[in-house]
């Protein structure tokens, strides 16, 4: 029998190489990309110091009964330990299912819900609305574009402060229901008109994004579908509905998602519009906050385990919904 051996290498040939180790195929690879990993270090440090640390302390402090009372603290020239103790998932419990968990979690948690459901559909329906107007050829077109994106543009708090002085009883808009002969609700004080005055000013708010994105999908659409759609008697409705809304999919999936993140931990003007006022207007992000920062003793553990929950709620539904889109995405390949 004989054996062919490769002169350079000196193993015999067709003989199957080892591989390397964990530990070596790192070294190599670092070897090979050095500089890729000496591009990306600073921005890992940073997320570690902004992001991972605060979200693994977080979770930490969720399985204590950390409190402002029992944290370590200094006092003047004195400073008090940390008397705070391990108590594994008891919050999560209290919070879930604890005597209080109704008025503490889950009638917020509807509230959340559908204050996040309200406010994303009705970015979409307008956004969309009037990205179909600019999309037209009009006069002016431009001007009004300028004009539309002027809300999004604008700093979230100047645009908020600007809605509670209108929405106070004495602003304009009560002033001008009054003067029409209508009745002047208590935009601020009513919890039903509380969380009215919110969904509508996060509409505000909301809309020009929806609004530009959407302007651009409609814009990247091959204007021969309509064409052909036209020359095969489709009307208005029909282009609209195989041609139009077809070919935004992928944006609209996109921005869907994004908008669902971004209402569902929309802090700033649940905050700014009602601070501390409205215990039944506040969403899930804003009553931890409350908790945490908002109250004494400040429950630390309670309010970081809020957050956890938030955390999960959303990384449930995205996977939801992605999954949800890849499925529709086979059927409609079939």
């Amino acid at each position: 029998m004989t054996v062919a051996i490769d002169r350079a290498t000196g193993k015999r040939r067709g003989e199957r190489e080892s591989r390397p180790g964990p530990a070596q195929r790192l070294k190599n690879g670092f070897h090979k990309h050095w500089y890729a990993y000496a591009m990306i270090a600073p921005v890992a440090v940073v997320l570690g110091v902004l992001v991972v640390y605060p979200l693994v302390y977080g979770l930490y402090l969720t399985l204590t009964d950390a409190t402002s009372l029992n944290t370590a603290r200094t006092i003047g020239v004195n400073h008090i330990d940390a008397t705070y103790r391990f108590i594994g998932l008891d919050n999560y419990a209290d919070i879930l299912w604890g005597p209080t968990a109704y008025d503490r979690f889950w009638s917020h948690f509807l509230w959340t819900g559908f204050w996040t459901a309200a406010c994303v559909a009705l970015h979409y329906g307008i956004g969309l609305g009037l990205a179909l107007l600019l999309n037209q050829k009009l006069r002016g077109r431009t001007l009004y574009r300028m004009i539309l994106v002027l809300p999004w543009a604008v700093p979230t708090f100047v645009t908020v402060f600007g809605w509670r002085f209108m929405l106070a009883d004495g602003g304009v808009i009560n002033t001008a229901l009054e003067g029409l002969g209508l009745p002047t609700p208590l935009w601020l004080e009513d919890t039903f008109w509380q969380r009215f005055a919110a969904i509508m000013v996060n509409t505000w708010c909301g809309v020009p994004f929806m609004m530009v994105s959407l302007l651009g999908g409609l814009q990247s659409i091959d204007a021969s579908l309509y064409e052909a759609s036209e020359m095969d008697g489709a009307n208005a409705w029909q282009r609209f509905r195989y041609v139009t809304l077809p070919g935004l999919r992928s944006v609209s999936t996109t921005v869907v998602l994004l908008g669902v993140i971004w209402t569902f931990n929309q802090f700033a003007i649940i905050f700014l519009l009602f601070g501390n006022t409205a215990p039944d207007a506040q969403i899930l992000v804003t009553w931890a906050y409350q908790l945490g920062f908002g109250q004494q003793p400040r429950d630390y553990a309670q309010s970081a385990a809020y957050g956890i929950l938030l955390l999960s709620i959303l990384i449930v539904f995205t996977s939801f919904y992605r999954r949800w889109l890849n499925r529709n995405e086979q059927q409609l390949a079939i």
